[in-house]
């Protein structure tokens, strides 16, 4: 269960075996069900988890009550509120499992031991957190100068099997258009 984080992991640093076993030493395994809320806005988030399997998305509620999907993360991905988790404030978004998950999970405490104990961590985690962020400029600008059918391209480039495992109606609040245009745009009428 552990091997596919190991696998991320030493893409970026190199680990021996007594390394990996530390690694893994500071990680909890958890399954929820489909339909699971793990964070609620309001909560402090206090966990860091890394999908083994499954799917989850994490979105927030507009002043009408509706959800703005923010992202989803399946295997091999991460999923956090990184500035609740970091710095201690309570979140203002809501992550929840699409599809039964299990997770790999990590306190702060734990995480910063965990760094402590194997300092070149901290270039793996530096990377990933780069690399999420020039994700997040991305869609950033997408969404700002991009039209949704160009939208929607990028997201199926990227995310191919998602579209597979999440209802139309959450892609197309993750893309900010209406369901009724996301059908247009599938159907080729945009």
């Amino acid at each position: 269960m552990h091997t596919e984080i190991i696998k991320a992991l030493t893409s970026y640093v190199s680990l021996t075996q007594e390394e990996v076993e530390t690694i893994i030493s500071f990680y909890t395994y958890k399954k929820y069900p489909k339909k699971t809320i793990i964070l609620h806005a309001g909560e402090v988030c206090k966990f860091e988890a890394f999908v083994i399997k499954g799917c989850l998305k994490t979105y927030f509620l507009d002043e009408t009550g509706s959800e703005v999907v923010l992202t989803f993360a399946s295997e091999n991905w991460w999923v956090s509120d990184i500035s609740s988790f970091y710095e201690g404030k309570p979140s203002k978004m809501y992550i929840d499992t699409l599809e039964a998950c299990e997770l790999l999970l990590i306190t702060l405490e734990d995480k910063e031991a965990l760094l402590r104990q194997l300092p070149q961590l901290e270039r793996a985690f530096r990377i990933m957190i780069q690399r999420h962020l020039s994700v997040y400029q991305e869609r950033l600008f997408a969404s700002i100068a991009l039209s949704a059918k160009e939208r929607y391209a990028i997201f199926l480039e990227k995310y191919p099997s998602i579209p597979q495992r999440v209802p139309q109606h959450l892609i197309a609040s993750y893309l900010g258009i209406s369901p009724e245009s996301l059908s247009r745009i599938r159907r080729g009428r945009v």
